[in-house]
């Protein structure tokens, strides 16, 4: 904060300011009444309310997750629909190797080519910044190749599972027509593995997509979190923390509420209890 040719005294003056002189018992407590009241302490070098920050970077990150999962929930859905259909045929092991290639493709990399190809040759989005659509389209591209991947093979994995059972068999002997097999016997009863895999994908890209938001330059919570951990400047880091740690247990309050509604022998084994 003050260089490293700062005077004694000065350093002793803002370590009293900071309460650094205290022990670490009075910090911590210190730092909880801080919470309590609504505050989580100012940056070390812009003097600016952590909170205040963060509220600003968080809602550049939510617009980044949500985008991302916008475009990732329907395209592997329906890649899993076609590859378990096509089951064994090779729409099915093209599907399952573009699936593997998306869980392992390196973000910086991919994000760097979408760069490249998009921007720089085709010139048809900004390479980097925070702003309207024009700026999220790309790191939300980026951002959402592996959750493609990963929706697409559960899908896959769960129709097929479902397809076998004796109710299916029942629907099919009815007369139903395939469409309705699908949007509600089929695809109710995949539904709980789905929006689990879309929770957790939502509670890490809401805790900050480090290396996509440095790539292309967007201004949300993974950034300012790497920044304060380069800088060493504690407040962030602590707030950071503590907010992802919270978004981490709302999104999972929020799965399980939804676990309650989607699945009957949830709510059953819940009155039975």
């Amino acid at each position: 904060m003050v260089g490293e040719r700062a005077q004694p005294e000065v350093i002793e003056k803002i370590r009293k300011e900071l309460g650094a002189d205290k022990d670490v018992f009075s910090q911590y407590a210190g730092y909880v009444k801080l919470l309590l009241e609504g505050e989580m302490g100012r940056s070390y070098y812009t003097n600016r309310k952590v909170l205040d920050d963060i509220l600003i970077k968080f809602h550049n990150t939510m617009k980044l997750a949500f985008g991302a999962m916008i475009i990732a929930v329907p395209i592997g859905i329906l890649l899993g629909f076609i590859a378990a259909y096509k089951k064994d045929t090779p729409v099915d092991r093209i599907i399952s190797a573009v699936s593997i290639t998306g869980l392992s493709l390196p973000v910086f990399w991919s994000g760097l080519m979408m760069m490249l190809f998009l921007s720089l040759k085709l010139r048809l989005f900004p390479p980097s910044g925070t702003g309207d659509i024009r700026f999220l389209v790309m790191p939300a591209l980026t951002l959402s190749l592996p959750a493609i991947a990963t929706l697409a093979r559960i899908t896959r994995t769960s129709v097929i599972e479902i397809t076998g059972m004796p109710f299916i068999g029942a629907a099919r002997a009815k007369g139903l027509s395939v469409f309705r097999i699908n949007a509600i016997h089929i695809f109710r009863n995949i539904l709980i593995p789905l929006v689990t895999v879309i929770g957790l994908d939502i509670a890490s890209y809401l805790n900050g997509a480090v290396l996509t938001e440095t790539i292309f330059g967007w201004d949300g919570i993974g950034r300012f979190t790497m920044d304060g951990i380069i800088k060493r400047d504690y407040p962030v880091i602590m707030g950071c923390i503590i907010i992802g740690t919270v978004v981490f247990v709302l999104i999972n309050i929020i799965v399980d509420i939804l676990y309650h509604y989607l699945d009957p022998r949830v709510r059953l084994y819940a009155s039975d209890r």
